[in-house]
């Protein structure tokens, strides 16, 4: 009998990549106490750049115009989303930006419609509902509140690009080399947040081990979570992808509880809320056999296809 809930190796991939996000936070706050948010991005995406092009140097000899422009455009919509963020962050509250940030989830599933002309299937709106309420739980009952100034309106275009750079990967990712497009990204937000540090006005911090080895491990890491995504995306559509990815906050209130914070009530409901969310999008009911007669195993190709479109 076959089961409701399919879980492929892609999406397996992509629950990991948000297991080590959520793991992050941590090390992140911890490492700010040093160095600026832009520095500490520019170390981490200059280390991952420099282990991929060792790592995939001879891969990268037939590197073609067609992957430099893919990981141009995803590298660029990272850059915005992380300087967007940052900047937005001078201004308003965490939970307000996690919040804004967070529209995201609802954004990914409409542009996927809009660009790639791929509706998304009933139970992944069910999934977007569910993963967008937790979020909203997890950033708390003010978050939504308030008036709109520039610091909102930075976080929402953090939100924008972050929609754009999961759309990108899921047109991109079939087109080339995922290897090769990953250290093009890696190269162009490496650069590009270094590059904003004069202009953000923040300046080069004092020598510290636990802003070098927060960023060479997250760069490290950095490198196969691109690699990863690159890879996944070629068979998960962008909006169930983002359902997974919106489990990161679950993971990092994880962590931060095993750390010794306290959960309350509103965030256990809200990452409930978000599992919830990720489970739905997997229910699929059983293909149907088709009436006219068709062998078995043509339904179940249909049936693979429609899978991999939704």
């Amino acid at each position: 009998m076959p089961s409701l809930i399919r879980v492929s190796r892609q999406e397996v991939a992509l629950m990991a990549v948000t297991f080590f996000w959520g793991g992050t936070f941590l090390m992140v706050h911890q490492a700010q106490q040093y160095c600026g948010p832009l520095f500490f991005v520019g170390v981490r995406f200059a280390t991952a750049s420099l282990m991929g092009i060792a790592m995939f140097h001879r891969a990268l000899r037939r590197l073609t115009m067609a992957e430099i422009r893919a990981g141009v455009a995803i590298g660029l919509c990272m850059w915005v989303a992380y300087v967007s963020q940052t900047y937005g962050l001078r201004t308003i509250s965490s939970s307000r930006s996690a919040f804004l940030t967070a529209l995201y989830v609802p954004m990914v599933p409409l542009a996927q419609w809009v660009v790639l002309r791929r509706p998304p299937h009933v139970m992944s709106w069910v999934g977007i509902g569910l993963a967008f309420c937790g979020l909203m739980l997890l950033s708390g009952a003010g978050a939504a509140s308030g008036g709109f100034g520039p610091g909102e309106c930075a976080t929402l275009l953090a939100a924008v690009a972050t929609t754009g750079e999961i759309i990108l990967i899921g047109r991109f990712a079939g087109s080339g080399d995922s290897r090769r497009i990953t250290v093009v990204q890696l190269v162009v937000t490496g650069v590009l947040a270094l590059a904003a540090m004069p202009v953000m006005g923040e300046g080069l911090p004092a020598f510290s081990w636990v802003w070098l080895g927060g960023g060479v491990g997250l760069g490290a890491a950095s490198v196969l979570i691109q690699l990863a995504m690159n890879w996944a995306q070629k068979a998960v559509s962008p909006t169930r992808a983002t359902i997974i990815y919106a489990g990161e906050p679950v993971w990092g209130g994880l962590v931060g509880w095993i750390a010794g914070d306290m959960l309350p009530v509103t965030s256990v409901a809200g990452a409930a809320c978000i599992v919830a969310g990720v489970l739905a999008s997997e229910l699929r009911l059983p293909a149907r056999r088709a009436k006219t007669g068709a062998p078995p195993g043509c339904a179940g190709r249909a049936a693979g296809k429609q899978v991999t479109d939704e």
